[in-house]
């Protein structure tokens, strides 16, 4: 009988008769643990790791590791504070320090968007529960690096650089993604910690440019938006990562509602919160949104229900969730966030330890256009679900 099987039917057997708080306690507890095995097998598995690289995802069945640079590096050392935050345990935090400190070389770049990804997942994530001003330092200057990008005619954080790649054949002059809209919490905790208002005011730019040209009618939302860099006007609004220019990619519905409702909590702005609201309605009514509330990679994909499903999609979902549940308090936020962790607590999509390249979860996908990480783990899936069960555990306090 499989470890999280024989697990499930002994937290089964606890909680009966018990109040729906001590279950829900009793299941954080459980994906701790199983999380704690499956990073204790994984950092014993880069002990011997001397150039420094990171894991991001399983390749034909083995590890792929990447360096300081790629734009998942700082999941995996904020998946490491976050183990420090739900268990207490000193021991994560050394180790969530030794794998943040070398990402520190990344605070001046200026060639990538994914700053937010790279420096606010791990150092940011680290100033959530430690006080390091050297940390906040690092923080403030990744946030000038990413600066450098706001392009004042479109009033936005340019995402891709378009001179080469296969960026450069789409034609683009200033893509923005939606994804961009997670960096915007770098940009809101340099400010706090610089109290330098260009932050604050390129974050506001930004999100007032997504919320007006990023979503249809309907609240669905355009993954890549090309502005014109000579008058700011609207190029082209197309897909990369999603089935096509028309449908909804669901990773990016996501990213979305996370990134508005982070608008929400540093601004008080009650629009960023209504269309974070507005746009997790459009998943929550959306007919091809499965019954157990993991999405297809595209809410569009032309061969639902026998599509690819999207791990990550979910996570980020839920965590934004939890986050709404403090403002909206109606208990529907929570209750629908319960619900797709305790399915992802399922040995359907939680892996057993020792398998899943010691990666926690199973099943997400990174770009199914480029043939890259479909049905794979993925080290993002793994960061916002253990941000998801913190969140969760602040909330049954």
């Amino acid at each position: 009988m499989h470890q999280i099987t024989m697990l499930l039917i002994i937290f089964t057997v606890v909680v009966s008769g018990c109040s729906r708080e001590k279950m829900d306690t009793s299941l954080i507890k459980r994906d701790v643990a199983v999380a704690v095995q499956h990073y204790t097998n994984q950092l014993n598995s880069l002990k011997n790791n001397d150039d420094f690289r990171l894991p991001r995802t399983t390749e034909n069945g083995e590890v792929k590791l990447v360096k300081p640079g790629d734009w998942t590096c700082g999941f995996f050392p904020g998946s490491l504070w976050y183990l420090y935050k739900l268990t207490g345990d000193e021991k994560w935090k050394t180790v969530a320090a030794d794998y943040t400190s070398p990402l520190e070389s990344l605070k001046t770049l200026t060639s990538t968007h994914d700053l937010g990804f790279m420096m606010n997942c791990s150092f940011g994530t680290a100033l959530n529960y430690i006080q390091n001003d050297a940390y906040k330092k690092i923080i403030v200057q990744s946030a000038k690096s990413l600066s450098a990008r706001f392009r004042n005619a479109p009033g936005t954080i340019q995402s891709w650089n378009t001179t080469n790649g296969w960026q450069k054949l789409r034609g683009w002059e200033c893509p923005v993604i939606t994804d961009n809209m997670m960096n915007l919490e770098l940009m809101f905790k340099a400010f706090e910690y610089s109290h330098d208002s260009t932050f604050y005011k390129i974050a506001v730019s930004h999100a007032d440019a997504t919320l007006k040209n990023h979503y249809r009618k309907d609240y669905s939302c355009y993954h890549v938006v090309d502005y014109s860099l000579s008058d700011g006007s609207v190029r082209s609004k197309q897909t990369a990562q999603g089935y096509a220019d028309s449908s909804s990619w669901a990773r990016g519905q996501s990213w979305g509602i996370y990134g508005f409702t982070v608008c929400y909590r540093e601004t008080g702005d009650k629009k960023y919160l209504q269309q974070a609201i507005n746009a997790a309605n459009f998943i929550k009514n959306n007919p091809n949104y499965p019954d157990d509330l993991i999405p297809y990679w595209d809410f569009d994909a032309p061969k639902i229900p026998n599509e690819p499903r999207d791990v990550s999609a979910a996570t980020i979902l839920a965590s934004a969730l939890y986050e709404m549940e403090t403002f909206v308090k109606d208990g529907s936020y929570k209750d629908w966030a319960d619900k797709i962790i305790a399915n992802l607590s399922t040995d359907k999509y939680m892996a057993v330890p020792g398998t899943n390249g010691n990666f926690l979860l199973k099943h997400s996908v990174g770009s199914i256009p480029h043939n890259m990480e479909i049905d794979v783990p993925l080290n993002y899936a793994d960061y916002y679900f253990l941000e998801a069960l913190s969140r969760k555990a602040d909330l049954e306090k």
